[in-house]
Protein backbone atom coordinates (compact mmCIF):
# COMPACT_ATOMS: atom_id res chain seq x y z
CA UNK A 1 0.00 0.00 0.00
CA UNK A 2 1.07 3.56 -0.65
CA UNK A 3 1.81 5.66 2.42
CA UNK A 4 3.14 9.10 3.29
CA UNK A 5 6.66 7.69 3.50
CA UNK A 6 6.15 5.63 0.34
CA UNK A 7 3.79 7.67 -1.90
CA UNK A 8 4.21 5.08 -4.66
CA UNK A 9 3.26 1.59 -3.54
CA UNK A 10 5.75 -1.25 -3.73
CA UNK A 11 3.40 -3.11 -6.07
CA UNK A 12 3.34 -0.22 -8.54
CA UNK A 13 7.11 0.28 -8.33
CA UNK A 14 7.73 -3.42 -8.94
CA UNK A 15 5.37 -3.46 -11.93
CA UNK A 16 7.59 -0.97 -13.74
CA UNK A 17 11.02 -1.76 -12.34
CA UNK A 18 11.06 -5.55 -12.00
CA UNK A 19 9.91 -6.33 -15.55
CA UNK A 20 12.39 -6.18 -18.40
CA UNK A 21 10.18 -4.39 -21.00
CA UNK A 22 9.07 -1.56 -18.72
CA UNK A 23 12.50 -1.08 -17.15
CA UNK A 24 14.23 -0.97 -20.53
CA UNK A 25 11.67 1.51 -21.85
CA UNK A 26 12.19 3.67 -18.77
CA UNK A 27 15.96 3.58 -19.26
CA UNK A 28 15.58 4.55 -22.92
CA UNK A 29 13.23 7.41 -22.04
CA UNK A 30 15.74 8.64 -19.49
CA UNK A 31 18.52 8.47 -22.07
CA UNK A 32 16.43 10.52 -24.51
CA UNK A 33 15.59 13.05 -21.80
CA UNK A 34 19.27 13.33 -20.95
CA UNK A 35 20.17 14.09 -24.57
CA UNK A 36 17.37 16.67 -24.88
CA UNK A 37 18.53 18.31 -21.66
CA UNK A 38 22.14 18.40 -22.79
CA UNK A 39 21.09 19.98 -26.11
CA UNK A 40 19.20 22.69 -24.22
CA UNK A 41 22.15 23.49 -21.98
CA UNK A 42 24.66 23.40 -24.83
CA UNK A 43 22.59 25.96 -26.73
CA UNK A 44 22.63 28.31 -23.77
CA UNK A 45 25.97 27.34 -22.27
CA UNK A 46 28.36 30.11 -21.25
CA UNK A 47 32.10 29.56 -21.11
CA UNK A 48 32.00 26.70 -18.61
CA UNK A 49 34.98 24.31 -18.53
CA UNK A 50 33.95 20.83 -19.63
CA UNK A 51 34.75 19.22 -16.28
CA UNK A 52 32.29 21.61 -14.60
CA UNK A 53 29.37 20.77 -16.89
CA UNK A 54 27.79 18.40 -14.31
CA UNK A 55 27.48 21.40 -11.99
CA UNK A 56 26.02 23.64 -14.69
CA UNK A 57 23.71 21.16 -16.44
CA UNK A 58 21.74 20.40 -13.28
CA UNK A 59 18.74 18.55 -14.75
CA UNK A 60 20.76 16.32 -17.11
CA UNK A 61 22.98 15.45 -14.15
CA UNK A 62 19.89 14.40 -12.18
CA UNK A 63 18.69 12.25 -15.09
CA UNK A 64 22.13 10.67 -15.53
CA UNK A 65 22.26 9.73 -11.83
CA UNK A 66 18.72 8.34 -12.00
CA UNK A 67 19.56 6.28 -15.09
CA UNK A 68 22.61 4.79 -13.40
CA UNK A 69 20.53 4.04 -10.32
CA UNK A 70 17.82 2.29 -12.37
CA UNK A 71 20.41 0.37 -14.38
CA UNK A 72 21.55 -1.38 -11.19
CA UNK A 73 18.18 -3.18 -11.23
CA UNK A 74 18.93 -5.05 -14.45
CA UNK A 75 20.49 -8.03 -12.59
CA UNK A 76 17.40 -8.13 -10.37
CA UNK A 77 14.74 -8.53 -13.08
CA UNK A 78 11.74 -10.66 -12.11
CA UNK A 79 12.68 -10.45 -8.43
CA UNK A 80 11.32 -8.31 -5.62
CA UNK A 81 12.72 -4.79 -5.48
CA UNK A 82 13.62 -5.31 -1.84
CA UNK A 83 15.99 -8.06 -3.01
CA UNK A 84 17.92 -5.76 -5.35
CA UNK A 85 21.70 -5.72 -4.78
CA UNK A 86 22.89 -3.05 -2.37
CA UNK A 87 26.28 -2.06 -1.01
CA UNK A 88 27.96 1.12 0.14
CA UNK A 89 28.76 2.58 -3.32
CA UNK A 90 25.20 1.84 -4.47
CA UNK A 91 23.80 3.51 -1.35
CA UNK A 92 25.69 6.66 -2.34
CA UNK A 93 24.47 6.42 -5.95
CA UNK A 94 20.82 5.93 -4.99
CA UNK A 95 21.01 8.79 -2.49
CA UNK A 96 22.59 11.14 -5.04
CA UNK A 97 19.97 10.21 -7.64
CA UNK A 98 17.11 10.82 -5.21
CA UNK A 99 18.23 14.21 -3.95
CA UNK A 100 19.16 15.54 -7.40
CA UNK A 101 15.81 14.46 -8.84
CA UNK A 102 13.79 15.97 -6.00
CA UNK A 103 15.77 19.19 -5.87
CA UNK A 104 15.78 20.00 -9.56
CA UNK A 105 12.28 18.72 -10.17
CA UNK A 106 10.95 21.15 -7.55
CA UNK A 107 13.48 23.87 -8.45
CA UNK A 108 12.05 24.05 -11.96
CA UNK A 109 8.52 24.45 -10.57
CA UNK A 110 9.69 27.29 -8.31
CA UNK A 111 11.81 28.99 -10.99
CA UNK A 112 9.14 28.96 -13.68
CA UNK A 113 6.38 30.15 -11.37
CA UNK A 114 8.52 32.87 -9.78
CA UNK A 115 7.98 34.85 -13.00
CA UNK A 116 5.17 32.89 -14.56
CA UNK A 117 4.28 35.85 -16.79
CA UNK A 118 7.51 35.29 -18.73
CA UNK A 119 6.69 31.65 -19.48
CA UNK A 120 3.03 30.73 -19.41
CA UNK A 121 0.96 30.71 -22.57
CA UNK A 122 -0.66 28.39 -25.07
CA UNK A 123 1.31 29.04 -28.22
CA UNK A 124 3.83 26.44 -29.40
CA UNK A 125 6.81 28.14 -27.74
CA UNK A 126 5.03 28.49 -24.40
CA UNK A 127 3.73 24.93 -24.48
CA UNK A 128 7.36 23.81 -24.43
CA UNK A 129 8.91 26.56 -22.32
CA UNK A 130 6.36 26.23 -19.51
CA UNK A 131 3.99 23.29 -19.67
CA UNK A 132 6.29 20.63 -21.13
CA UNK A 133 9.29 21.56 -18.99
CA UNK A 134 7.14 21.86 -15.86
CA UNK A 135 5.45 18.48 -16.42
CA UNK A 136 8.64 16.59 -17.24
CA UNK A 137 10.50 18.02 -14.26
CA UNK A 138 7.70 17.15 -11.86
CA UNK A 139 8.11 13.59 -13.14
CA UNK A 140 11.62 13.81 -11.63
CA UNK A 141 9.98 13.76 -8.22
CA UNK A 142 7.77 10.80 -9.13
CA UNK A 143 10.83 8.91 -10.33
CA UNK A 144 12.71 9.80 -7.14
CA UNK A 145 9.95 8.29 -5.02
CA UNK A 146 10.49 4.79 -6.44
CA UNK A 147 14.19 4.73 -5.50
CA UNK A 148 13.66 4.09 -1.75
CA UNK A 149 11.88 0.86 -2.70
CA UNK A 150 15.19 -0.66 -3.79
CA UNK A 151 17.87 1.69 -2.49
CA UNK A 152 19.21 2.46 0.96
CA UNK A 153 21.29 5.27 2.35
CA UNK A 154 23.88 5.99 5.02
CA UNK A 155 24.81 8.96 7.13
CA UNK A 156 27.87 9.50 4.96
CA UNK A 157 25.82 9.44 1.76
CA UNK A 158 23.42 12.03 3.16
CA UNK A 159 26.21 14.32 4.39
CA UNK A 160 28.09 14.01 1.10
CA UNK A 161 24.90 14.72 -0.87
CA UNK A 162 24.26 17.88 1.11
CA UNK A 163 27.85 19.04 0.67
CA UNK A 164 27.77 18.48 -3.10
CA UNK A 165 24.40 20.19 -3.48
CA UNK A 166 25.61 23.24 -1.57
CA UNK A 167 28.79 23.36 -3.67
CA UNK A 168 26.51 23.28 -6.72
CA UNK A 169 24.52 26.19 -5.27
CA UNK A 170 27.67 28.24 -4.73
CA UNK A 171 28.72 27.49 -8.31
CA UNK A 172 25.29 28.51 -9.62
CA UNK A 173 24.69 31.68 -7.64
CA UNK A 174 28.10 32.64 -6.31
CA UNK A 175 29.72 32.46 -9.75
CA UNK A 176 26.66 33.11 -11.91
CA UNK A 177 26.37 29.70 -13.57
CA UNK A 178 22.76 29.03 -12.59
CA UNK A 179 20.51 27.25 -15.11
CA UNK A 180 19.38 29.54 -17.95
CA UNK A 181 16.18 31.37 -17.06
CA UNK A 182 14.49 34.49 -18.45
CA UNK A 183 15.15 36.73 -15.47
CA UNK A 184 17.81 37.46 -12.90
CA UNK A 185 17.39 34.91 -10.10
CA UNK A 186 18.02 37.33 -7.24
CA UNK A 187 18.09 36.50 -3.54
CA UNK A 188 14.72 34.75 -3.53
CA UNK A 189 15.64 32.02 -5.99
CA UNK A 190 19.11 31.58 -4.51
CA UNK A 191 17.60 31.14 -1.04
CA UNK A 192 14.91 28.80 -2.38
CA UNK A 193 17.59 26.70 -4.07
CA UNK A 194 19.62 26.30 -0.88
CA UNK A 195 16.41 25.42 0.96
CA UNK A 196 15.67 22.75 -1.64
CA UNK A 197 19.17 21.33 -1.18
CA UNK A 198 18.60 20.95 2.54
CA UNK A 199 15.01 19.79 2.15
CA UNK A 200 15.80 17.10 -0.42
CA UNK A 201 18.46 15.60 1.85
CA UNK A 202 16.12 15.66 4.84
CA UNK A 203 13.46 13.97 2.72
CA UNK A 204 15.97 11.30 1.68
CA UNK A 205 16.91 10.73 5.32
CA UNK A 206 13.24 10.14 6.13
CA UNK A 207 12.24 8.03 3.11
CA UNK A 208 15.25 5.73 2.81
CA UNK A 209 16.00 2.76 5.00
CA UNK A 210 19.56 2.65 6.33
CA UNK A 211 22.21 0.33 4.97
CA UNK A 212 23.49 -1.78 7.81
CA UNK A 213 27.21 -1.05 7.80
CA UNK A 214 28.16 -0.71 11.48
CA UNK A 215 31.82 0.00 10.75
CA UNK A 216 31.20 2.49 7.95
CA UNK A 217 29.25 5.70 7.44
Amino acid sequence: MASLRRPISEKSAEYYLSNAPSLVVLLLLNAMAFLVGILYYVETMPSVPTFLWPLYADSPTAIALATLSLATLLPNLNNRLRDAPINLPLAYLHTFAFVWLVKYGLWTFVALNRRVDLYIGFDIASLYAYWFILFTHLLFVVLAFVIPHYGKTTRGALITSLGLLLVNDIFDYGFGYHPPIRYEPGLFLATATVSLSIGSVLLASWMFDRLEQPSKI
